[in-house]
């Protein structure tokens, strides 16, 4: 079984970059299938942008663990995926779900800097008795953890 974990986002690619980088993984080229298509007219140049390079979904883009399997002939990912769909709004109100992330032994502090360079922000340190762990915000607000 593969799966994919969908975020809203009013900017997909910024928000691709931000995560590839966040977690190693590597954002999805379906420049093939997309150069396919347009060939064949059975999509308008529109819906497409040029990222990295090459060309991408306007709406659309996903980013894969480099280690996952994904199909050649369209750059989807068949593993461990994040997928950003643009919506018209910005995010509102708390999170319903969120990744925590778990850098490995005395790294939170190194790990936490990192993420602060790539656009993310600190939200809150938590100490209890159960653990410790810093709550974060991705450029565009959306939480998670760092353990």
């Amino acid at each position: 079984m593969h799966w994919k974990l969908v975020v809203d986002a009013t900017d997909p690619h910024a928000q691709a970059d931000f995560w590839a980088a966040a977690l190693g993984y590597e954002v999805e080229d379906n420049s093939a299938l997309i150069e396919k298509l347009l060939a064949a007219g059975a999509v308008p140049a529109e819906l497409t942008v040029e990222s990295h390079g090459r060309r991408a979904w306007r709406d659309l883009i996903a980013v894969r663990h480099p280690e996952d399997p994904y199909e050649e002939g369209s750059g989807t990912g068949l593993g461990r995926r994040l997928l950003f769909q643009r919506v018209p709004e910005a995010k509102t109100g708390k999170n319903r779900l969120h990744l925590d992330l778990h850098p490995g032994g005395d790294r939170r502090a190194q790990e936490v800097a990192r993420l602060e360079e790539l656009g993310a922000s600190v939200l809150r340190h938590v100490r209890e008795p159960g653990g410790e762990w810093v709550v974060m915000a991705d450029p565009e607000g959306n939480e998670f953890c760092v353990h």
